[in-house]
């Protein structure tokens, strides 16, 4: 912020693109809104305030960011995770996953929350037990957890959860081919089905169903990810930064899709850098710290000093 502030006092016009929307009221003179390609308005910024910006994004008022939901998961734990290693990055993490749950996992940058996940579903070497419905299960790689119903939503969808030069339903069909597939060759009707479906489901916006998954939002590309990974109907959702680089009309909707699955027996881990999101969606928050479990926050103790003081070391009334 102070960088772009020093640039501009030298006279220099500064374009900034941001879904931050205090920032954009804080450093900027002018804001421009885009919804669906087409320039919905300009003022100035002193005449808007976030809660504005967001309504002028999405075409409605944003009221409740955050789903309605009373925490009600089963007791009974889906995946048990002890002593779990990822060398170079986990050590010794233990921690349990109930059935229907929402259990977030927060962490400075480099505290392990990514490796640990990816160890968990096979993509990194690691070490320790992990238990799966009560059974011992160990992962070699992504497709073997995928087969036992854990799926894993990587953060960067772009380079590893998506192929941007591909359609959408190439895309969408990709993890579950053999669904699919008629002989020797995939059936396009059958695909085209799938596609219309999680369209509809998951309300992809594309003006045409033969673009390339590049060319959507990044926001449709999650919702296209989601739905790629639904096709899989697992009981474990693992999603790593649901809501990066996507604006606040689509983020409503990802939190409510993630409720939705919660509420359908689903059991789902949500990684993520940002407190007030983990805050609003989850039943309990697991913190992570230079590699390991620091501990765990729920019900009234899930707030933003809390996990601050958990994430950094430092006392709970020095972190506020």
């Amino acid at each position: 912020m102070k960088v772009i502030r020093d640039i501009r006092a030298k006279g220099v016009a500064v374009l900034y693109i941001s879904h931050r929307l205090p920032e954009v009221k804080e450093i900027a003179d002018r804001v421009t809104v885009l919804r669906d390609g087409k320039l919905v308005s300009s003022h100035l910024a002193s005449s808007l305030q976030p809660a504005d910006m967001a309504r002028l994004m999405v075409g409605r008022d944003v009221a409740k960011l955050y789903p309605d939901r009373a925490s009600r998961y089963d007791s009974a734990a889906i995946l048990e995770v002890e002593n779990f290693s990822v060398p170079g990055f986990v050590r010794n993490a233990s921690f349990c996953l109930n059935r229907g749950e929402i259990l977030g996992f927060a962490g400075l940058v480099g505290a392990g929350r990514t490796e640990l996940m990816e160890g968990i579903v096979g993509l990194r070497p690691a070490k320790g037990e992990l238990r799966h419905d009560g059974r011992l299960v160990h992962f070699n790689n992504a497709h073997d957890s995928q087969q036992a119903g854990i799926v894993y939503l990587s953060e960067d969808r772009k380079g590893k959860g998506l192929l941007l030069s591909k359609d959408l339903g190439t895309n969408l069909t990709l993890a579950s081919l053999d669904r699919f597939v008629r002989g020797l060759q995939i059936d396009r009707n059958r695909e085209r089905a799938a596609l219309d479906e999680a369209i509809r489901a998951f309300d992809i916006r594309t003006g045409r169903k033969d673009i390339l998954a590049g060319q959507l939002s990044g926001g449709n590309q999650q919702k296209l990810l989601l739905a790629k990974m639904m096709m899989l109907t697992p009981s474990i959702i693992i999603i790593d930064e649901p809501t990066r680089g996507i604006d606040v009309g689509t983020k409503e909707q990802i939190y409510q899709f993630i409720a939705n699955l919660a509420d359908e027996g689903k059991s789902i881990i949500v990684v993520s850098s940002e407190m007030p999101e983990l805050i609003g969606i989850c039943d309990r928050i697991v913190v992570m710290r230079e590699g390991q479990i620091a501990g765990e926050v729920s019900g009234a103790g899930m707030t933003e000093h809390e996990i601050v003081a958990l994430a950094t070391g430092v006392g709970a009334n020095e972190a506020a």
